[in-house]
């Protein structure tokens, strides 16, 4: 059992993972309209360029769009899930090793005390934005159970993750929920809402774009006439 889920179940759903995002990449790309998007993009690069590293960067930062100050309580449970939801995956010790049997590269890795409270940090920003899909009516309004499944499939790599690693007498039986929980994950986020984790860069660097040259930029001049 566990060598089929660190052996050929593991490469299957990473292959799955990036084949399926590089699809979606593709997919948006190609989904663009020749004369709205690509002809402004290609006619000036420059400064689409400029504007998409702007947008995706400003709002990977808390409080560094509007949308981020004016839902204060929302950034802050977004980023607490995201700050381990991005760190944990690649530099958590454990992961770490797995990565260098399995493809030769060696990363950094967490101090076990800080990948702990990452992990906590993250199980709390999920808790936060469940109790937000309850409580805002307006986001309660628009949430369906295929939301809840969302989260839930992303709250189970973390949740089996603590208890894996907290556990003392039934550590083993975690392990394997743990890996086989990150696995489906893996293999269902192109597939799902999940993809928003590639098609996140794309749609803000469109957006970007589309300001820095369609609409003129930041103190750039008037809008170019697309």
């Amino acid at each position: 059992m566990m060598n089929f889920i660190y052996g050929p179940l593991l490469y299957f759903s990473i292959a799955v993972f990036f084949v399926g995002m590089l699809y979606n990449v593709v997919k948006y790309i190609m989904g663009l309209s020749q004369k709205l998007d690509r002809v402004a993009y290609k006619a000036h690069w420059g400064k689409g360029l400029v504007g998409a590293f702007l947008s995706i960067i400003k709002w990977m930062i808390p409080g560094g769009t509007r949308g981020w100050r004016v839902h204060p309580i929302t950034t802050f449970v977004f980023f607490l899930f995201h700050c381990g939801a991005i760190l944990l995956p690649f530099f958590l010790l454990q992961h770490a090793v797995i990565i260098e049997n399995m493809f030769g590269i060696s990363l950094p890795t967490l101090p076990t005390a800080l990948a702990d409270t990452l992990s906590v940090m993250s199980i709390i920003g999920l808790v936060g934005l469940a109790v937000r899909r309850i409580t805002v009516s307006y986001v309660r309004a628009l949430t369906t159970p295929y939301d809840w499944f969302i989260l839930i499939l992303a709250a189970l790599p973390f949740v089996t993750g603590v208890m894996f690693r907290f556990s003392t007498s039934t550590y083993e039986c975690w392990e394997i929920i743990h890996i086989i929980s990150a696995e489906i994950f893996l293999i269902v986020a192109p597939f799902t809402k999940l993809n928003h984790m590639v098609l996140y860069f794309m749609s803000r660097a469109q957006i970007g774009m589309d300001f820095a040259i369609k609409r003129g930029g930041q103190n750039r001049g008037p809008a170019f006439p697309w």
